[in-house]
């Protein structure tokens, strides 16, 4: 249940939250980036220490996924060897080197998105105890003071974030496994095409038009919750409550909050793309170092090729993508709420005007 008692304003002053907002100028891009400059020493540098330590986290847990799949790789190495001495035909991964690998990477994804999940709920926090310090003028901030009111809400925000991700993720899983079966023609009446065959309209309907529209059920799902992280902060909701405040708050901005979602979308996309394309040219050092530490083993050295553009690309989305994404998302909350207090006024100055 939300923490809708009586001494919710006391824990808003101890936060340095107080009643009285000072309006910011600007629309939800020009206010959050406004607020970005006006405390670029404090959120960015904030950011930058989250970014590192993320990066240290990330480049460790994938370095023990590696050390734990050390063994399966050299078994895989002398199966492929011992074939190819043999001039038998063979396939890289049989002989059960492949399960081992699948059961490491499994833990390994696991992990990442939990260190993702910490990251982008401690970095959302920070943004939004930053707009509402911008709105009500509080003056300087500190690192220290935003990370001392950021640790005081971060286990409810990691709540919420875990329950949005839960929710998007079961969408877009749900459209996978429905696409999946599509494919793998377990859906009666729908018949995949071979090669160079025309696909039936009943294929075309079902295995992309309908994978495809559900799948994009998780992105609009996610942009109505996307303030639910500023409603814990500020209002100190529960999860559950903040999640229903943010599906309230959207609700009538709903063309607003879909637009700034895709707008922040297409540009993480985009940094995304073109990170991985520039972190390219990084990955042929860094196969011929696997090679020379694994003494030629060319099945962990490709692996290692195949991961690491993604995984720089993932790695610089924190300092170059979330602070406009978690700024924006941050100053939205602000203008609904702003909005919905204006229209409850409104509407008691209406109730008394009819008394």
């Amino acid at each position: 249940m939300a923490h809708d008692d009586g001494n919710q304003p006391t824990r808003r002053v101890a936060d340095g939250i107080t009643d009285v907002p000072a309006e910011q100028p600007g629309g939800s891009v020009g206010g959050a980036l406004g607020v970005v400059r006006r405390y670029r020493r404090a959120l960015y540098g904030f950011t930058l220490r989250v970014s590192a330590l993320t990066a240290v986290l990330g480049c460790v847990i994938v370095a023990g996924g590696f050390a734990a799949t050390w063994d399966t790789f050299e078994a895989v190495r002398d199966y492929a060897d011992s074939n190819i001495a043999n001039e038998d035909s063979y396939v890289a991964y049989a002989d059960g080197g492949m399960p081992p690998l699948v059961r490491v990477g499994a833990v390994v994804s696991l992990l990442l998105f939990v260190l993702a999940l910490l990251v982008v709920s401690v970095l959302h926090t920070a943004y939004a105890v930053g707009d509402s310090h911008a709105r009500r003028d509080g003056g300087p901030l500190a690192t220290r003071e935003l990370w001392r009111r950021t640790r005081r809400r971060f286990p409810a925000t990691l709540a919420v974030n875990a329950l949005t991700g839960l929710a998007v993720g079961a969408i877009e899983v749900t459209a996978l496994v429905f696409w999946g079966l599509v494919q793998s023609s377990e859906v009666p009446g729908v018949e995949r095409p071979y090669l160079h065959e025309a696909a039936s309209p009943q294929y075309t309907l079902v295995g992309w038009v309908l994978p495809i529209a559900v799948g994009c059920l998780g992105p609009l799902l996610y942009f109505r919750l996307s303030v639910a992280t500023a409603e814990s902060v500020l209002e100190h909701r529960s999860p559950f409550v903040a999640l229903y405040r943010s599906w309230r708050l959207t609700r009538r901005a709903r063309w607003r909050t879909l637009g700034l979602g895709t707008l922040v979308t297409v540009g993480a996309v985009l940094v995304f793309g073109l990170a991985r394309y520039a972190a390219a040219p990084l990955a042929h050092p860094a196969g011929l170092g696997m090679l020379w530490l694994s003494d030629g083993n060319v099945w962990i050295t490709g692996v290692l090729v195949l991961i690491l553009p993604t995984a720089v690309a993932l790695l610089l989305l924190p300092p170059l993508v979330m602070p406009l994404v978690c700024a924006v998302f941050a100053r939205l909350h602000g203008d609904l709420r702003v909005r919905e207090e204006a229209t409850v006024r409104a509407d008691a100055s209406s109730s008394i005007a009819h008394g």
